[in-house]
């Protein structure tokens, strides 16, 4: 059975944000999961991962760059797990998933995962992101 694209946009982040407590190696982390059933991994999920976690320094050069107010420091976990994906789905991305439904996912997690202040947060920031993008 296969993963939707929402299914596997959670994985994603559940394991970037485990990622950053752990430093065990991702496809470690991955085995874990896949043994206990918790959450269904494929290649797909862990290549998306470790392509994120090798753009970590220009992810948050974004991330940095547009949350004048908080440093990357002062950003909650969950919202820079979440902007680092969604920045990397819309600069790598972008001709596969349109950037709408990148901002509604990312909101999405942002509203399972985080607080009303973090969905707020993460969709001024990619409505900010995004609406540059489409200046140049």
């Amino acid at each position: 059975m296969s993963l939707t694209r929402h299914e596997i946009r959670e994985a994603e982040f559940l394991l970037l944000y485990e990622k950053m407590f752990n430093d065990e190696p991702l496809g470690e982390l991955i085995s874990v999961h896949n043994e206990n059933g918790d959450v269904r991994l494929d290649g797909e999920i862990e290549k998306t991962v470790n392509e994120v976690l090798d753009k970590l320094p220009e992810l948050d050069a974004v991330i940095s760059e547009f949350s004048a107010k908080r440093s990357l420091e002062r950003i909650p976990k969950v919202n820079l797990c979440i902007l680092r994906l969604a920045v990397f789905e819309i600069l790598y991305r972008g001709g596969v998933v349109p950037r709408n439904a990148v901002v509604n996912e990312a909101v999405g997690l942002a509203r399972a995962y985080g607080l009303e202040p973090d969905v707020r947060f993460v969709n001024g920031f990619l409505g900010a992101y995004t609406r540059s993008l489409e200046s140049k």
